[in-house]
This record gives C-alpha cells, structure tokens and sequence, in this order.
C-alpha cells in the first residue's frame, strides 16, 4: 500500500454499507483521491488482522499502516474527503466524538450485524 494510500474494510454484502461506501468510491474517485476500498468478501482479511466476523461487524480503515475501527474509522475517513471534513471535526468533538461512539457501538453497528447474520442464515437456507 502507498504511504499516502487510505483504505477502507466494508461489508459490501450489507445494504447499508454497500450505499454508504459505493458513495464514498465514487467521490473520491471523481476527485482522484488517494482511497481505496475492500469489500470484506474478496480481500485478503489477513493483511487486516481481522476475522470475516470481525471485519462485518464495524467500519475499518487503514492508514499509515494503523487500523481504525468504528467512530475512529470514519473520523480518518471523513477527514481524507474535502466535503466531509466539517463532519470529522463536528463528529470529533470532544463528548460528541463520545455520544457518536456510544451510539455507533451500541446500536447501529450491532444492529447492521444482526440484519447481515440474518440475511447469510437466510442465504444458508
């Protein structure tokens, strides 16, 4: 990976996701910013450090050789997007940066992993 290269791990299987990120890919490529993104189901999740179970249950990026999780993620993420920059230091302040974080881990995050366990019992089916 480029020393300047930012990548995103996603659950492309996820609608959610998917929609976010697809959105993310188009605008940063459309502004050629230095992002790539892996859709959790063809990369290789070693040179992540995280299990396929791991990699779906939150948003991972990867800079620098660091890896971010959750709220973390989206804050180097955002900060890497010309439009989103205000979002990062909004969503980064102190105690909303904490709220965010509570409300990404505790709610949204477990429930976008219930609704994707459910869809691959459903596929399994």
């Amino acid at each position: 990976m480029p020393k300047d290269e930012t990548r995103v791990l996603y659950n492309g299987d996820c609608p959610v996701c998917s929609t976010e990120i697809n959105h993310y890919a188009r605008y940063s490529e459309a502004r050629a910013l230095p992002l790539a993104y892996d859709d959790l189901s063809d990369c290789d999740l070693g040179r992540w450090g995280v299990s396929r179970d791991e990699a779906a249950k939150r948003l991972h990026v990867m800079q620098d050789g660091e890896i971010y999780a959750g709220i973390p993620a989206f804050l180097v993420l955002w900060r890497e997007m010309p439009r989103y920059r205000w979002v990062a230091r909004v969503v980064g302040l102190p105690g909303v940066r904490q709220v965010a974080g509570v409300v990404y881990d505790y709610a949204l995050a477990p429930a976008l992993y219930a609704w994707h366990k459910r869809r691959e019992a459903r596929g399994a089916a």
